[in-house]
């Protein structure tokens, strides 16, 4: 088996986490693994679920002879049919490896709400667990599922497949968003899966909080000297977290119409890159002192006021035959937050999202605020930012005003910039479903939702998606491979983001 692409060993790399499991205060792990994938026909676990664990075994983190893989699905497939769907997303990776790990993976047929199925999936990892002559018994089960589908599935394993008292060890469930649609659904799901699982068993999965430069942010923050006296009111005006994407619904119209881009990404995904932006320091690097202080941060926000809002839609979305020719369902949302506290009193946090636009990226964009006294006269060139690229092109950067080079005393923009493909040549960044799923085996709760951060999550949009929903604010139409709605970048000037131009951030390129 490959030592992986950062050079150093399976067993050191265990060693390390090890370590750094003790310093978080986590629970050892040993004993067999039975990881079960529900779902496990379905394109989420053949694109994202199996290869992550694929990626994991290539690179010592789960290992032959103490995991064991089991599919669950309706499909009536064979262990050798799974492998197969599976070895199609795996292409280029070597055969002996991909092999090993094909042998881990077996597969069970059943229903989600019927207890036959449930009780022959228990009877496998059952006996998996009993020829491993292990003392303690691990199983964690991943519903790569619908969420209608959670009560019941989780029912089915509380009654059917929990580890079984006779062995220490633990049972522990991964829930994929979204997580109801409101508030009220997400408190009635929240209630189900608590009545069945404890907190504690409970992983809540939001694949942005995997993602490479999402994790650096805490340590962006909290690490270095030179942010912590910057990171505040006097110094920011405002904060940007933006995600584009250039291609639109594709197909999945019906799907998506039922949720709309603030359901679909911001809600979750960007609300959780703002936590770590906007939260206070925690007391340790615990998950619950750091889901602690992203609950706070939540709990701070303002109501959202409708004159904040842009809602758009992108002309041709309601040619999908799925969706209803009446729909107002945004493709499109910017949305401004205030955080009612002394750090960030009156500094906007505007959060955009939208398809069919003219590019594709993620990014956290930091604006300072001008310099006093300007003796060069250059405010008009742009302010000082900070900028944070969660994808493509991983990199985070700083623009800055400096001299142009020649006899004359003139300034432009230029960027101090950390560009992971330039820095970290020869290592291989890991997805975001490849951490976190570690995270679970590990124990490691501090980037997945806890229900009360989820509860206030939910509270500060669901006024805005029912107003959304009983046709109160409208979507306007905006042109597909355009930035967007002009009111979008109208509302950003209104908040105060000063937009620079004539200065284009430009990944560097090893050619």
């Amino acid at each position: 088996m490959s030592g992986g692409s950062d050079g150093s060993s399976p067993s050191s790399r265990r060693s390390s986490f090890n370590s750094l499991s003790r310093d978080l205060d986590l629970p050892s792990e040993q004993g067999c693994l039975s990881i079960v994938v529900l779902g496990a026909s379905g394109d989420l676990a053949k694109k994202k679920t199996f290869p992550a664990l694929y990626h994991l075994f290539d690179q010592g983190f789960i290992q032959s002879g103490e995991v064991h893989i089991f599919g669950y699905a309706r499909s009536n497939l064979s262990d050798d049919g799974l492998r197969e769907r599976i070895r199609g997303y795996l292409k280029g990776a070597p055969e002996e490896d991909l092999s090993e790990f094909l042998q881990l993976i077996k597969y069970v047929s059943g229903s989600y709400d019927n207890g036959e199925g449930f009780a022959k999936l228990n009877k496998a990892i059952s006996e998996y667990e009993a020829s491993s002559k292990s003392e303690s018994y691990r199983r964690l089960f991943y519903l790569a599922l619908p969420p209608s589908v959670y009560p019941s599935v989780c029912k089915m394993i509380r009654t059917y497949c929990m580890n079984p008292s006779s062995h220490p060890g633990w049972t522990r469930v991964i829930v994929e968003k979204p997580f109801g649609k409101d508030l009220d659904s997400a408190e009635e799901l929240s209630a189900q899966l608590g009545e069945l699982f404890e907190e504690h068993q409970l992983y809540r999965i939001d694949h942005y909080l995997g993602k490479e430069l999402v994790q650096n942010l805490l340590v962006l923050r909290f690490a270095n000297r030179l942010f912590l006296p910057l990171w505040n009111r006097d110094n920011i005006d405002n904060i940007q977290i933006v995600f584009r994407e250039d291609f639109g619904t594709e197909g999945r119209g019906g799907y998506f119409d039922q949720y709309g881009i603030i359901r679909d990404i911001i809600q979750n995904h960007l609300l959780q890159v703002f936590c770590l932006v906007a939260m206070e320091k925690p007391v340790s690097l615990k998950p619950e002192h750091i889901r602690d202080e992203k609950v706070k941060v939540l709990q701070s926000v303002n109501p959202i006021k409708p004159e904040e809002v842009v809602l758009g839609q992108y002309d041709g979305y309601k040619d999908d035959p799925t969706v209803p020719d009446d729909s107002n369902t945004p493709t499109f949302a910017s949305v401004v937050l205030r955080v009612h506290n002394e750090r960030w009193e009156g500094v906007p946090f505007i959060l955009k999202a939208g398809k069919a636009l003219n590019s594709r990226k993620a990014e956290v964009r930091v604006q300072f605020k001008d310099v006093p006294g300007d003796i060069y006269k250059c405010k008009k060139q742009g302010r000082n930012e900070f900028v944070i690229r969660l994808q493509p092109s991983e990199a985070m950067y700083m623009k800055l005003t400096v001299k142009k080079p020649g006899l004359e005393m003139a300034t432009e923009q230029s960027e101090l910039d950390l560009s992971y493909g330039m820095r970290y040549q020869n290592v291989k960044i890991p997805e975001a479903y490849e951490r976190l799923i570690l995270d679970t085996i590990r124990g490691d709760q501090q980037h997945f939702v806890r229900r009360d951060e989820l509860k206030a999550a939910w509270q500060i949009f669901t006024p805005l998606l029912h107003d959304i929903d009983d046709g109160k604010l409208k979507a306007v139409p905006y042109q597909p491979g355009s930035r967007g709605p002009k009111e979008a970048d109208e509302l950003s000037a209104r908040v105060g983001y000063v937009q620079t131009h004539g200065y284009v951030w430009i990944p560097p390129t090893l050619a």
